[in-house]
């Protein structure tokens, strides 16, 4: 009787040492590209968690800075990934995706007053640079650029949905919550940073 739970568990545990294709971190669902693109947004966290701060930024500063970050960041997203999907390279590091969790969630987290126009600058940079990193990625992995309107699609709605939220908050406690939030992802982007530049030894 004790064998049998002891080799399904050896069995299980085989199963799930066998190594299987890296698909250099993009998402396959098996339901085609438009969802491997929704799905790789809320799976990878360098995109996520970006697209989280602008929403909280925007959010923060109003209701125009929130509809001018609604639109702008994934058309920009949309132009971007185009541009390195026809480029084919990366062109910047990883590490520079770091760059947007540090500027973003530091704003974030010091509830910096912006004109609209600042977050919209801020959108599109966003937008442009991974956008440009994702359409390099697909491009690498030899697949359809029908993935980037996924990612595009998924980051309007969560910008839409999460600025609205915040611009709801009413009690100042909450605006402290969403500051508290933008801190831990400016020290995540501060993580990321450190980890790509460390030296091996």
């Amino acid at each position: 009787m004790t064998r049998r739970p002891l080799s399904l568990l050896g069995a299980v545990a085989a199963l799930t040492l066998l190594p299987t294709p890296a698909h250099a971190h993009l998402v396959t669902t098996g339901l085609g590209p438009l969802y491997d693109g929704i799905s790789h947004l809320f799976l990878s966290f360098e995109d996520l968690l970006p697209v989280l701060a602008l929403a909280l930024l925007a959010g923060l500063n109003g209701p125009k800075a929130g509809r001018l970050a609604l639109f702008i960041a994934p058309a920009a997203w949309l132009l971007g990934g185009l541009a390195g999907f026809a480029s084919g390279s990366p062109l910047l590091p990883g590490t520079v995706t770091a760059a947007s969790f540090l500027v973003l969630g530091g704003l974030t987290a010091a509830d910096w007053r912006l004109p609209s126009s600042g977050v919209s600058a801020l959108a599109a940079a966003l937008g442009l640079l991974h956008g440009w990193l994702n359409g390099a990625s697909i491009a690498e992995a030899g697949r359809e650029a029908l993935g980037l309107v996924g990612i595009v699609g998924a980051a309007f709605v969560l910008v839409a949905l999460l600025a609205a939220f915040v611009v709801w908050l009413r009690p100042p406690w909450t605006r402290i919550a969403v500051r508290v939030a933008g801190s831990w992802i400016a020290a995540i982007g501060l993580l990321l940073l450190g980890w790509g530049l460390r030296t091996p030894p």
